[in-house]
């Protein structure tokens, strides 16, 4: 039966009880690939679908979920939902919305035919293993992978959305543990790509050695105040830890640190940070959210002014606002909020300036979670990177605490790069920041 049809189903039953309701629909396939010692270690092929249903009666939520497609699952799962709906409390700001949209993500774009045998994703996991496990001083490759997956996203509701997703993920990855004598250091990076004959098994390797070997001869230097710059990976972690600034239904909760300071000066006023859901070369595509609102790109941070948080329908009622397209609901979960890729604008510095005499590189923090809190802004992360003059690498740098406040640290930005740049993952392109005065302990 087609998705469509038994959405109808299901979505019908939930009028006919006086509710009204939303679906959601997931499908995937995923291959996983695993090298070790030069032979397959693992070869996974999966698959999922799930129904998750969300009702509203009487203004209390109720949702459930199935994995099974059959009428008999489908009718259960209307009544479950509906079940827990008459246990809830009222919720006067969760709605259906009134979304009549017809909404389709591109699938030539996002998801690819995929045409390459197995054989070849097979080869290409042995490759990466064998290959770095042949470098000088490794003693193994503890962790790689090749990842193949297709997933679907279907949304319906009573009030007439539709609305389909689909994308294709293609990855590899490796991590690296190399000794020398007493020393050791593992370092790892990964690729990702819509399509498979774009990861390079060469590029990955050399990146991933090269980082290992260099972290060897890491030391610890004097504790101090330093300039610091975060790579590429490290900065959008940064601002994923402390992301709940931003957050609407955080605001909501009484929790976010920012929620009485919309329109007032936040950060240094070189920083426009936004959320830039429509950007096709990034993962966090998004052409609508989870509750199928039509998402667009939206500016948090504006020349240093906190100008938006982002909302999902309930958050947005709940101060007198729309939805600005960021709601999340998985057919296991209740309804929230999320960015969907960050994108921190080029600022005036060109390399030279923004590297001139002596700053800290940050390629590693570790402790990332538990070490920082949210709502005061204060971290200290276990760090690694480089020490550098003009530019120049002279010192790797290991065993390390970068501590302070992150809040505080977008007042005191020292530089912004010109030069935009996208995390592995593709999930934020941001360009390199300077921060002035940050404590570094040895």
């Amino acid at each position: 039966m087609l998705a469509r049809d038994q959405a109808d189903q299901i979505l019908t039953r939930v009028l006919d009880s006086g509710a009204e309701g939303d679906l959601i629909i997931d499908q995937g396939q995923a291959l996983s690939l695993k090298a070790k010692d030069g032979e397959l270690e693992e070869h996974k092929v999966t698959s999922s679908q799930v129904f998750g249903l969300r009702v509203i009666k009487n203004g209390r939520v109720g949702t459930a979920y199935s994995e099974a497609a059959d009428p008999e699952s489908l009718e259960a799962l209307v009544h479950q939902a509906l079940q827990n709906a008459s246990y809830a409390a009222v919720e006067a700001n969760e709605k259906i919305l009134p979304n009549t949209a017809q909404l389709r993500t591109d699938d030539a774009l996002l998801c690819p035919i995929d045409t390459v045998a197995i054989d070849a994703k097979i080869d290409l996991a042995l490759e990466i293993e064998a290959t770095l496990s042949a470098k000088p001083k490794v003693k193994n490759v503890p962790y790689n992978g090749v990842q193949d997956s297709m997933g679907e996203r279907q949304l319906f509701s009573t009030a007439g959305l539709s609305a389909v997703s689909r994308a294709r993920t293609t990855a590899c990855f490796a991590y690296a543990l190399l000794e020398d004598g007493e020393s050791n250091a593992m370092e790892g990076r990964g690729q990702v790509s819509r399509q498979f004959a774009e990861l390079k098994a060469s590029s990955l390797v050399d990146s991933v050695y090269q980082n290992a070997l260099d972290m060897l001869a890491g030391k610890e230097i004097a504790s101090g105040r330093y300039d610091v710059i975060f790579d590429e990976e490290m900065l959008p972690s940064l601002f994923q830890v402390f992301g709940m600034m931003f957050s609407g239904k955080s605001a909501k909760d009484g929790v976010n640190p920012m929620r009485d300071r919309l329109g007032t000066k936040i950060a240094d006023p070189r920083l426009t940070l936004r959320d830039n859901p429509l950007a096709t070369s990034g993962f966090g595509y998004a052409l609508f959210d989870d509750e199928g609102t039509p998402t667009q790109n939206l500016n948090l941070i504006e020349q240093g002014d906190l100008t938006s948080l982002i909302h999902n329908s309930m958050t947005g009622s709940h101060f007198g606002l729309e939805s600005t397209g960021h709601g999340t609901r998985g057919p296991r979960s209740t309804l929230g909020v999320a960015l969907h890729q960050l994108e921190l604008l080029g600022g005036d510095a060109d390399q030279a300036a923004l590297t001139a005499g002596r700053t800290v590189l940050i390629t590693d923090l570790t402790g990332m979670h538990s070490g920082a809190n949210p709502i005061s802004g204060e971290f200290s992360f276990g760090a690694s990177g480089f020490l550098c003059e003009d530019g120049a690498r002279v010192q790797a740098v290991r065993g390390i605490t970068v501590a302070g406040n992150f809040y505080d640290m977008l007042r005191r930005v020292n530089l912004i790069g010109a030069e935009q740049h996208w995390n592995w993952e593709r999930s934020a392109l941001m360009p390199s920041i300077r921060f002035a005065d940050v404590s570094i302990s040895g």
